[in-house]
Order: structure tokens, then C-alpha cells, then sequence
């Protein structure tokens, strides 16, 4: 069996792990009390905390939640982990404020070393400034309270301090669709903040920006290429130990992670081809402070 193909290789398992061994630390229980209250061993506990197991019971994620003293929808989102299949892609439908797939996703995004990100329809969310993150949300959330509509936005701009950090800040690659820099967002005042902002965060040296033009057509044999997020993990960490690069791609309906090495190095290859295409980074800079001129007339 080859190592994308051991159990463990599923991110749907991990998840799960992680949100049963910090739900048993969270009540107060060791490893081998836990063991001993399910009547199990200390080492399937533990397998099963570290996303080892191929197959993970509903019955005991259900006793788990219970002993931990979780409540019924927590034990509901878990057992909904445990019947994710070991496919290629982990596909789960988005609508709640912050939808469990991604909290996954920020959970990962928050562990990372570096990041390659492609976006032709919005300015990526780690490089967006406040009054675009509130033009951005309030037509998906219209019932949403001011409240909540803060925290969103808070959360964007907190997710954007991985790459301002002064202790290892994560390296990032941003390939951005000329388009992107022509939708109004806001107000012309919007625009031309963000357009600055992006030429700013581009001067920095962990970040990569660069413009994918109109004149480049579509340099992916497939064709038009949709928005996606390939996350590079160190070789080992705390928090994650050794964990293999995920391809996180979202719609309107939902969102998907690829682990297959096979999907993995496809997407490495697109934005190998989306590099090559686009303007280099000093002329992206300068298109972009342009642009925010032309924004401010």
C-alpha cells in the first residue's frame, strides 16, 4: 500500500481525529481514561485521534461525543466526518455562517508554509481590505445582523496576518485574473484602496503577486480555470505532524478538497502554466497602482 493510499490519508479522518482529541482534553480526560470508559485500547483511541483508521464506527463517535459531554448537533457534525468515504475529493455543501468544511479549511490554512492561490472572480480573501470584505459578504448574507457581518469581515482580515506575521510568516504565491481588477466592488474608492493594498502587500518579501492579462487568453489546455487554493505543509509540525498537500477549489454550492498526489501535481502544473502566463511581479505592481490611479479620477 502506498503512502496516499494509507487510511490515514483522508482529511475528512484527520478532522475528525483532531475534534475528538481536543473535545477528550477539553473534558479533562487522558488518553488512557478515555480508553477505559469506552472499553477500548489505548491504542485504537489513538488511532482514531490521529485519523488512522480507515473505518471509524457512528456508534462510537456517538459514545465519544457523549462522554466528552458534547452537544447533539456537535455529535451530528462528527458523525457526518465519519461516513465521509476514502474518495480523491471531500466534497461538503456550504451553508452556514461558517460552514464545517471551512473550518476545516482554516484549521489547515492556519498550518501551512506556503500557499500558491489562483483567483479570476473576487481579489483573494487574504489580500482583501475591509470596505471590499463587507461589499463582498452583505449580498450572500442579506439577513445577516451589522454584527454579523463584522465578524465576518474580521475574520478575513485576521486570516490575512499568516503572511504580515513577524515569526514565519507563510510564503505565498497569488496568480490573479486581470478581470478581477475591472468588477466594481463597492465604489470606485473601494477599488482603488484595494488595488493599493495589493500593490503594497506584493512589495513584501514572502509575497508573490501576479497579474494573469486579458491578452494571455486561456493558458490551460482545459480551458478556463476555476479559483483554488494548493496549502504546502511543513514536513512535520505540532499541531498537524506530517501532513500532504491539499488542493482546497470552492463554488457558489460548495467546496472540495483534492489529496490524490496524482490531483495535487495537476494543480501544480496549472499554476505552473497561470505563472508563466501572467505579468511578472514588478510590472503586475505597477498595473496595479495604475489601476487604483484611474479608480481615484
Amino acid at each position: 500500500m502506498g503512502k496516499d493510499d494509507q487510511p490515514g490519508s483522508t482529511l475528512p479522518r484527520r478532522q475528525l481525529g483532531r475534534a475528538l482529541r481536543e473535545a477528550r482534553e477539553g473534558a479533562g480526560f487522558t488518553l488512557e481514561r478515555a480508553a477505559q470508559l469506552m472499553e477500548m485500547g489505548k491504542t485504537s483511541v489513538g488511532r482514531i485521534e490521529k485519523g488512522q483508521n480507515d473505518k471509524v464506527k457512528l456508534r462510537d463517535v456517538e459514545a465519544f461525543g457523549k462522554l466528552y459531554g458534547l452537544g447533539s448537533e456537535r455529535i451530528e457534525e462528527l458523525k457526518t466526518l465519519a461516513q465521509q468515504t476514502a474518495t480523491k475529493g471531500w466534497w461538503h455543501a456550504s451553508h452556514h455562517l461558517i460552514a464545517p468544511v471551512f473550518k476545516t479549511y482554516l484549521g489547515l490554512e492556519s498550518g501551512v508554509s506556503d500557499l500558491s492561490v489562483y483567483q479570476s472572480m473576487i481579489i483573494p480573501g487574504l489580500l482583501q481590505v475591509g470596505d471590499y470584505a463587507r461589499c463582498i459578504e452583505r449580498p450572500y448574507y442579506a439577513d445577516d445582523t451589522q454584527e454579523e457581518l463584522e465578524r465576518r469581515v474580521l475574520l478575513r482580515l485576521r486570516r490575512a496576518t499568516i503572511l504580515t506575521r513577524k515569526y514565519s510568516p507563510v510564503a505565498a504565491d497569488f496568480v490573479v485574473h486581470e478581470s478581477v481588477l475591472h468588477t466594481v466592488v463597492g465604489s470606485n474608492a473601494v477599488m482603488s484602496a484595494q488595488a493599493r493594498h495589493m500593490a503594497d502587500m506584493s512589495t513584501l518579501p514572502n509575497v508573490t503577486l501576479r497579474i494573469l492579462p486579458f491578452s494571455a487568453g486561456f493558458p490551460v489546455d482545459e480551458g478556463p480555470v476555476q479559483p483554488y487554493i494548493i496549502l504546502n505543509f511543513p514536513l512535520s509540525s505540532r499541531e498537524f505532524g506530517t501532513e500532504p498537500p491539499v488542493v482546497y477549489a470552492e463554488t457558489f454550492t460548495g467546496s472540495m478538497f483534492f489529496e490524490d498526489s496524482i490531483d495535487v501535481k495537476r494543480y501544480r502544473e496549472i499554476h505552473g502554466a497561470l505563472q508563466r502566463a501572467a505579468l511578472d511581479e514588478k510590472t503586475s505592481r505597477d498595473l496595479l497602482r495604475q489601476v487604483a490611479r484611474r479608480y481615484e479620477q
